[in-house]
């Protein structure tokens, strides 16, 4: 009788094992068609759609000491944001903004040029800068700007003391490509549906909407910098990237069907589209 019941139970215990291991294949598997329903702005993280996806699977306790089920969330307001931050607290919107003016006062700015080609270089993001050796905790807080020339090719990288409102330092680099920023993408994607080549996205995009595909807006996107490195077949037309800034994107209908636009890299530099693959 003894052994009858052990292996009964152990049937049981591989069950479950079994049934929790299905469950977690089907989140695995459900995730990402869920993931681009709400079609989230470029810039989500993975880590936020697997926390939101999570979230479920953290309730403890089994079938027999469950209580009743909770009532609506409440959400706490969030604290206002000062204009200033403390110690190694992110940046503020206040601090962003005076950080990136404070960045563009060098002369020579308004000689440099953005993605569109317009007047002054391309930001590409700001961040809270490391103090310096030996500088003791509550000193002067720093941001670190980045952003491209498009006219020269060039990162500029400058470093503001928001105490002093000066810039610390400045530099340039030439071949160095951070991660490209969403405006940057949003021109890609304008420079696609301009070209030629663009003719494929428009046609998917009428299929699967009935309607014309005319601006940018009509599309979720998001991409980063093609890198030939990467590639075992890089085009003479994409010779150049590295030194140019060339970007590859992923698109797809406003909560709707995807667009393969992964064969389509473009130029910003030379602001041309080319066909890969």
């Amino acid at each position: 009788m003894y052994e009858i019941v052990r292996r009964h139970l152990g049937k049981v215990v591989a069950g479950t094992a079994m049934a929790v291991t299905g469950t977690a294949i089907a989140v695995a598997v459900a995730v990402p068609g869920s993931a681009g329903a709400d079609d989230a702005p470029p810039g989500r993280t993975a880590a936020q759609g697997s926390q939101a996806a999570g979230g479920s699977g953290q309730q403890g306790g089994g079938a027999g000491d469950a209580g009743p089920p909770p009532g609506p969330a409440a959400l706490a307001s969030a604290p206002p944001e000062g204009a200033k931050g403390i110690g190694t607290d992110p940046l503020t919107d206040d601090e962003l903004r005076r950080a990136e003016a404070l960045a563009l006062t060098p002369p020579g700015a308004a000689a440099q040029k953005n993605v569109e080609g317009g007047r002054g270089p391309q930001h590409l993001a700001t961040e809270l800068a490391d103090p310096l050796p030996g500088e003791q905790s509550g000193g002067p807080r720093r941001a670190e700007v980045r952003f491209y020339d498009y006219g020269r090719d060039e990162l500029i990288t400058r470093t503001v003391n928001l105490d002093t409102g000066k810039v610390e330092q400045s530099g340039t680099q030439r071949g160095v490509q951070p991660s490209a920023h969403p405006e940057e993408l949003r021109e890609a994607l304008g420079l696609i549906l301009a070209s030629p080549l663009g003719k494929g996205v428009k046609e998917d995009y009428k299929d699967a909407t009935g309607k014309e595909l005319t601006s940018t807006g009509q599309l979720w996107f998001n991409g980063d910098l093609y890198r030939t490195y990467r590639e075992a077949d890089v085009p003479p037309q994409l010779a150049e990237c590295g030194e140019h800034r060339c970007v590859r994107l992923v698109t797809k209908v406003l909560n709707g069907a995807w667009i393969d636009t992964r064969n389509l890299i473009v130029d910003l530099s030379a602001r041309t589209v080319t066909r890969v693959g």
